[in-house]
């Protein structure tokens, strides 16, 4: 069992979505309760939305122009709560995926990075192996140069490094 490989991060995401839960129902309660919080935090959009749904029904079955009457307060801070317990939802999961995607998003990037460094250490390998490479064919030059030329001597002879 290995634990470094167990996503931590989604589990702590999945431990904040959950608690988002019970939270949006405590804010559904207090709007309820509170008169404040009732009249200029839930009746607004619940009004709104009670005002697209119906004219969007309305225009669906071919009704233009009708009045649409305002919901009660009690069914308006009822819907209102509701809203404002999703939106407490949807946001808390929103931020949770914007989190999950900056954190992958830095995953790649260090990922990309030692790519990178690995590369360009393969690469000076590369030069100082063919820098090496060089220095033995010069050598192995000189070396056939004695080779082929028996009377020449061995002070006579210019070694490559010296070139």
């Amino acid at each position: 069992m290995v634990v470094g490989a167990f996503p931590m991060a989604k589990l702590l995401y999945l431990g904040i979505r959950q608690v988002s839960k019970p939270l949006a129902n405590r804010i559904k309660e207090a709007a309820r309760r509170s008169e404040f919080f009732k009249t200029y935090i839930c009746l607004p959009p619940a009004q709104l939305y009670h005002w697209v749904e119906m004219r969007t029904k309305m225009r669906i079955m071919g009704f233009r122009g009708t009045v649409i009457k305002p919901l009660n307060e009690e069914a308006a801070a009822e819907l209102g709560a509701e809203l404002l317990g999703e939106a407490t939802i949807f946001i808390v999961g929103g931020g949770c995926l914007v989190l999950e995607y900056w954190r992958h998003q830095a995953q790649q990037r260090h990922k990309e990075e030692e790519q990178r460094a690995a590369w360009n250490a393969l690469r000076d390998e590369v030069g100082h192996l063919a820098l090496a490479l060089e220095a033995l064919q010069a050598q192995v030059q000189e070396v056939r140069a004695q080779l082929c030329n028996p009377g020449r001597s061995a002070s006579q002879a210019v070694p490559a490094s010296k070139k």
